[in-house]
């Protein structure tokens, strides 16, 4: 394995820290994608320069094109096609209606992801709690549940998911975890319809004559895009090395390695050309956010090389062993960085673990410690406005529609720590 020193690490901390910070620090020079486009190259291409020269411009570039590539493919069609279905309706929003919302989304975020089932829920949601006086626990809660929690049961559901699923984590294994995804969304569900009950009896009489009288038939526009989700879901399963070896032979053709990305394309384009604009129109669709990502993670994909590989090779000097210790560990790096390449930094410092006599392994490492790292990626991504990219998309929406949200800490304060991080350790508890 070629030598890694400390020092290579520094470009990817640069990356992390500054997509943390720069949105607190410097928030209007920071939502230009011209400017994170600017930032990216000149923290990428010097690092690709410099690394290449100790001989790991190779593995770079293995990165980019069978790990970025397929990533932004996959986001890029979840996106497009979630963008072309449209929700519109107003009905009474009841403490009922909402929780069956909210439990909606939780499971639609492991199929269409959880940016896509964010954003095809939160405008209606809102919609339907105009008249309500108390919304802004509607938001919390569902940033939680439907932004993040809900996208644990297919690599389809959260970047870091399908991270691991090109790590060698199979399709299938993920809705392994539905015992865990149960047990939180069933607490935060419970937990939702307590708070919600509790604040509509508090709601002023004129409210719920408003919310009664203003009502108007829920109306799905888009709805092939349905069908363009399910061929997503397809190829993602089956297009893979398992089920077609070619696709792991090194001299392949470009079309048969990359025969997934290829499919996605043409789902991206069947989305696009049989769509009716208005529909797009009105879900507010622009191509700002994805472009964003795929513009940060060129960022992180570069300088991620030689830290996954530091990371690997000093694995047993960090201490980490435990199921409970990588659940944390990664939790709270996703709770204020982003969840994706953490989960791949937890996942590479497993694999330098020394092997256990008997364990059962996925994805190169113990099933137990995969199962801790998608738990704690996922999960706390909840943790703050910046653990996962729909949560400030979500919080931006809702302060659109004049809902006064927390600040970053006041989200902290009186929401994640108070009710998320109870929820993930009566989770470790029982399972890890």
């Amino acid at each position: 394995m070629q030598q890694v020193e400390l020092w290579m690490v520094i470009p990817f901390v640069v990356m992390l820290l500054t997509i943390a910070v720069a949105p607190l620090v410097a928030e209007h020079f920071w939502e230009s994608n011209r400017n994170k486009l600017i930032f990216t190259l000149a923290i990428s291409i010097p690092t690709i320069v410099l690394l290449s020269f100790y001989g790991l411009g190779e593995s770079i570039l293995h990165n980019m094109l069978f790990d970025y590539i397929p990533f932004i493919m996959l986001l890029l069609a979840l996106f497009v096609v979630t963008g072309g279905i449209h929700i519109k309706g107003d009905i009474t929003a009841t403490p009922t209606v909402n929780t069956f919302i909210l439990a909606m989304g939780f499971i639609l975020a492991s199929f269409m992801g959880t940016t896509g089932a964010a954003m095809l829920l939160i405008r209606p949601l809102l919609q339907i709690n105009k008249q309500r006086a108390y919304k802004v626990h509607t938001v919390l809660f569902f940033i939680a549940l439907v932004a993040n929690c809900g996208g644990i049961l297919t690599p389809l559901g959260d970047p870091p998911l399908f991270l691991l699923y090109l790590r060698g984590a199979p399709f299938e294994w993920f809705s392994s975890m539905a015992p865990e995804w149960a047990v939180a969304g069933g607490l935060l569900l419970a937990l939702y319809l307590l708070v919600d009950r509790y604040l509509y009896k508090k709601e002023p009489a004129e409210a719920h004559l408003r919310d009664k009288l203003e009502q108007e038939p829920i109306h799905i526009s888009g709805a092939r895009n349905f069908l363009y989700l399910g061929m997503i879901i397809l190829a993602v399963l089956f297009l893979n090395r398992t089920y077609i070896p070619a696709m792991r032979v090194e001299g392949a053709p470009l079309y048969v390695r990359f025969l997934r990305d290829i499919v996605l394309a043409v789902i991206i384009l069947l989305s696009l050309l049989t769509t009716k604009k208005e529909v797009r129109k009105a879900n507010h669709f622009t191509w700002e956010p994805i472009l964003e990502v795929a513009i940060l993670f060129i960022g992180i994909f570069v300088t991620m090389t030689p830290t996954m590989m530091y990371l690997n090779a000093h694995a047993a000097d960090l201490g980490l062993t435990k199921p409970w210790q990588f659940f944390y560990s990664a939790g709270t790096l996703s709770s204020f960085l982003d969840n994706a390449p953490t989960a791949v930094a937890f996942h590479t410092v497993a694999t330098g673990l020394p092997q256990v006599a008997g364990a059962e392994y996925v994805a190169g490492i113990p099933e137990i410690l995969l199962t801790a790292i998608s738990l704690g990626a996922v999960f706390f991504g909840a943790m703050t406005y910046i653990g996962n990219g729909p949560n400030f998309m979500v919080k931006a929406i809702a302060e659109q529609e004049g809902i006064k949200m927390p600040s970053f800490f006041g989200y902290m304060v009186k929401f994640s720590l108070v009710v998320l991080l109870p929820v993930y350790v009566v989770v470790q508890l029982l399972f890890l």
